[in-house]
């Protein structure tokens, strides 16, 4: 049988430190968002605690408009992939601005808008822990 370690939280124990319902965690476990660290004998989940930070990670990237499996893609992603991202983050913050700078007046709030997402997205992104186990 499986030692409940202090470190490893069941399913309700995960729910209730995140503030999500158990439905969501099983949901997030499907999409790949989390994954349980090991089961017990009887078969239940355990995960890390490091999931609850994880969890609400991706509350705060899905309150941001970014779709749920595109939070997950990006989290099993190789430094390659990450390289090729940052490239097409570089290529997209350089065409908003170019086209901030030929906007009307009108378009010129929502475009600040915009950019103030995107500002807020990769700060999101630099907070990530690098030691984070995705």
């Amino acid at each position: 049988m499986v030692e409940l370690s202090e470190s490893l939280l069941k399913i309700g124990e995960l729910a209730a430190r995140a503030g999500v319902s158990i439905r969501t965690v099983d949901y997030y476990t499907t999409l790949g968002l989390i994954s349980p660290a090991q089961r017990t004998a009887s078969n239940y989940r355990l995960y890390r605690a490091d999931d609850v930070d994880r969890i609400h990670l991706v509350q705060r990237l899905e309150v941001h408009g970014l779709p749920l499996e595109d939070i997950a893609r990006a989290f099993t992603a190789r430094p390659a992939d990450t390289a090729a991202v940052l490239g097409q983050i570089d290529t997209d913050l350089r065409t908003l601005q170019e086209a901030c700078d030929a906007a009307t007046p009108e378009m010129h709030g929502l475009l600040t808008v915009i950019a103030n997402r995107v500002h807020s997205l990769i700060t999101i992104a630099l907070q990530l822990p690098p030691d984070l186990s995705l």
